[in-house]
């Protein structure tokens, strides 16, 4: 059975620079999800959301718009400003498991609420013809949430219904339940994508005989944290090319100059690619000695040499 591998968003980290840089540098990537569009009070599509989906800078990849509301108007006014940009489809994020949405019963933290997740699809459907898939958690509390959403999901021709096989009360601590996905799997009405701790290859091969009739998986932190995966899923094998470093130093280089010529100052591109090596660490030898000699550069001369030193020391 053949399969794609779907870029699952994280904000802060998988914008158009990213994508970009990552399709070009590794590729294994079918398509690409935007990192979600929030709004605050008013219905103002901030710019950092138009910089992301500007059609000019998503035109050698597949990208589908995110967005993450708890309210219809605010959910019809994004389907509107993306259609204007020409996508077809937009996903609807119930599975952020931040407190900060959660406790506002958005993300993860709306599973529950079966009676707005169906006014906001109803209208949605009655009022556009814009293709919605979803993407989730297997609830917020207990893995019973999910299942109990199924019956209102199944009355919408939703294209599919992507699982993270967490819950939204564990964030990313603990492990995949993957005996809750089992029993979406079993009941459910639209096409499931599996979600959750693709981190390697043999990671997804255990996730493929797992789960033989998913033919869509969707990788996250792992992306990140390897660029390479996608590619070498694809190609069925654990080696690494032999100039591994020199193309992630490439990657790196690359992004980090389109970040550092946006953001304003030293301190937003230290804070920015500190974040980018939480992932990156966990690629190298020593993961917690990398992370450290980041941190400790305090300038960007210091960072460029530790980088330097970081890639001279996989080889």
């Amino acid at each position: 059975m053949s399969y794609k591998l779907l870029a699952s968003p994280l904000q802060g980290f998988t914008d158009f620079n990213f994508r970009n840089a990552q399709q070009h540098f590794f590729g294994g990537i079918d398509t690409y999800y935007a990192p979600y569009i929030r709004y605050n009070k008013k219905m103002i599509i901030k710019g950092s959301y138009q910089r992301d989906l500007a059609p000019e800078v998503n035109t050698a990849l597949e990208v589908i718009p995110q967005v993450m509301t708890a309210d219809a108007d605010a959910f019809i006014f994004t389907i509107k400003y993306i259609e204007s940009l020409g996508y077809k489809e937009l996903n609807w994020n119930l599975g952020c498991p931040y407190p900060m949405v959660t406790n506002s019963g958005m993300g993860s933290g709306l599973i529950c609420n079966t009676e707005k997740i169906d006014h906001i699809l109803e209208r949605a459907h009655n009022e556009t013809n814009v293709t919605i898939s979803m993407k989730m958690r297997l609830g917020y509390e207990t893995a019973n949430e999910i299942l109990d959403a199924f019956p209102i999901l199944e009355k919408y021709p939703l294209k599919n219904v992507a699982i993270h096989a967490r819950l939204g009360k564990q964030l990313y601590k603990g492990g995949v339940d993957l005996e809750a996905f089992q029993k979406c799997v079993d009941v459910a009405k639209h096409t499931l994508y599996y979600n959750g701790d693709i981190t390697s290859v043999a990671q997804f091969k255990k996730m493929r005989e797992r789960f033989p009739t998913i033919e869509h998986f969707m990788i996250g932190r792992g992306l990140i944290a390897d660029p390479f995966l996608p590619s070498m899923i694809k190609a069925d094998t654990t080696e690494y090319p032999a100039n591994r470093w020199k193309i992630f130093k490439e990657f790196h280089d690359t992004i980090y100059q389109q970040y550092d010529a946006k953001l304003s100052g030293p301190t937003p591109i230290k804070m920015k690619m500190l974040g980018f090596w939480e992932f990156f660490a966990q690629s190298t030898h020593d993961p917690k000695k990398v992370y450290k000699a980041i941190k400790k550069a305090g300038n960007p001369y210091k960072y460029r040499n530790a980088v330097a030193e970081i890639i001279a020391a996989q080889k």
